[in-house]
């Protein structure tokens, strides 16, 4: 995202116990998102997605990167005006590969992935990559290829892993989609 606000609140759970919600908003594409979700069971889920496509303008920058690479606000009535760049490019330049990993170790908001975030990450299933990629809906990859739509539900939130036939399947619709038909 351009953007990123991250927030953490206590939430009770439907157990009774509580839980850590975790509220990121951002912007993509000129879309304010706000997205709500918390760990279960070494899972994540969203409990919330909104969009939005206005903005409070009373504390929003708008800015653009021109073709040259410079940064400039855009004010209300559309001229704009270049934004200070306050980074040291030249420091920045010559620092070694040693000083650069040690600035990005001291960041706070980009620390590296332990192997515990490593093992709480899923792939995202090779069959909802396949489904997007031929730019088709759920519903139309499951009714052109004749596959089940819980089925092809199920293998895209990895709830079940498509058997060896199905997988041969798949690669061959990735290898010519216009055949599986």
């Amino acid at each position: 995202p351009e953007h990123a606000d991250i927030r953490k609140r206590g939430a009770a759970s439907a157990g009774g116990g509580s839980e850590v919600r975790h509220i990121m908003t951002g912007m993509a594409n000129g879309i304010l998102l706000t997205v709500v979700h918390t760990e279960r069971d070494r899972r994540t889920r969203i409990i919330s997605a909104r969009k939005r496509r206005s903005m409070s303008h009373g504390n929003t920058i708008r800015a653009r990167r021109r073709s040259d690479g410079t940064l400039v606000q855009v004010l209300p009535d559309g001229t704009t005006t270049p934004l200070e760049d306050k980074t040291d490019w030249r420091r920045l330049r010559e620092m070694s590969d040693a000083e650069v990993h040690v600035a990005a170790l001291s960041d706070p908001d980009a620390q590296p992935l332990t192997e515990a975030d490593m093992g709480r990450m899923r792939r995202v299933p090779r069959v909802k990559t396949l489904r997007r990629a031929l730019r088709l809906a759920l519903e139309e990859f499951a009714a052109r290829y004749q596959i089940p739509l819980g089925t092809l539900r199920d293998w895209e939130q990895a709830r079940a892993e498509p058997d060896q036939p199905a997988r041969a399947y798949l690669r061959a619709i990735a290898g010519d989609p216009s055949q599986g038909r």
